[in-house]
């Protein structure tokens, strides 16, 4: 089970996001009435995709009997609608190694975790409530 949380640094709308003992600064831009001192949620939501590629190309690779050298994940895509909502997610892997590397990609494009997730439609639900 996987379980992070978003704690605002005090007086300020900036946040501190961890995991465990991971740590990531959250915030709105400053033009939108944040401190513009960390990654907002559509970043964080595009970075999602680009880090689960990026790990599942180095968890496969021995499968395919690859040899990573590098590798560059750019995610792009926009918010519209009222709510705003994500527009089509699109990505781009750029690498080098030796091996199948073509083959590499089209494997963890099939099977990795946070892009499944997006195109399949995960629920998320408010759980609960704390008033302090």
């Amino acid at each position: 089970m996987f379980s992070v949380e978003t704690r605002t640094v005090t007086g300020q709308v900036t946040a501190l996001g961890s995991a465990g003992s991971f740590t990531l600064v959250v915030d709105r831009p400053a033009e939108a009435g944040g401190g513009g001192k960390g990654f907002n949620g559509g970043q964080l939501l595009y970075l999602a995709v680009a880090g689960c590629i990026s790990n599942d190309l180095f968890r496969e690779a021995p499968r395919f009997g690859v040899e990573l050298d590098s590798v560059r994940v750019t995610v792009e895509g926009d918010f519209s609608g009222d709510p705003a909502v994500s527009d089509a997610i699109t990505y781009e892997v750029a690498l080098s190694g030796s091996g199948d590397l073509e083959a590499l990609v089209r494997e963890v494009d099939r099977v990795a975790e946070i892009p499944n997730s997006l195109r399949q439609g995960t629920p998320v639900s408010l759980r609960e409530i704390v008033i302090a």
